[in-house]
């Protein structure tokens, strides 16, 4: 194990310990043109991206797709990387969260772990609905760039 790295943390410059996590934008072409899924989290009654925390030894690529199909259903090839959002979760610890662009190769939308829903919906209106900026400063990037305009 790489020193610093136990239990899906590491340390911050200023010695905070980091929760790590990663997830994805997961997209398709559906009837009204570019949609991404966003899903609902009861525990915390928000809309959000689909991820998770790091496992031991798990890369952050790794734990991105094992989080998006279990909290999905669908297994993703993954695209480009998508900024990081760094912030404190709801028990106060500081958390890094790695997302990248996504496309579902196989299985069926799905809610388990913690999602008890999702929506398939355009760039605009998924930054609507989502509780947090920071996952909004996430799906803006994902929209200017390369990979979305082609």
């Amino acid at each position: 194990m790489a020193e610093g790295m136990e239990e899906g943390r590491d340390e911050s410059a200023a010695g905070e310990t980091v929760i790590r996590a990663a997830g994805g934008v997961v997209r398709r072409h559906g009837e009204r043109g570019l949609e991404v899924l966003v899903v609902h989290r009861p525990q915390y009654d928000d809309w959000s991206l689909p991820k998770g925390k790091c496992e031991p030894d798990e890369s952050d690529e790794d734990c991105a797709v094992r989080e998006v199909e279990e909290e999905t259903g669908l297994l993703c090839d993954l695209g480009d990387e998508l900024p990081a959002t760094v912030y404190h979760d709801a028990r106060g610890r500081l958390k890094r969260a790695r997302y990248w662009s996504m496309t579902p190769r196989e299985g069926s939308l799905s809610f388990r772990h913690e999602v008890d829903a999702g929506r398939w919906l355009p760039l605009a209106e998924a930054k609507a609905l989502l509780s947090y900026e920071r996952d909004v400063a996430v799906l803006a990037a994902l929209e200017a760039s390369d990979e979305v305009r082609g």
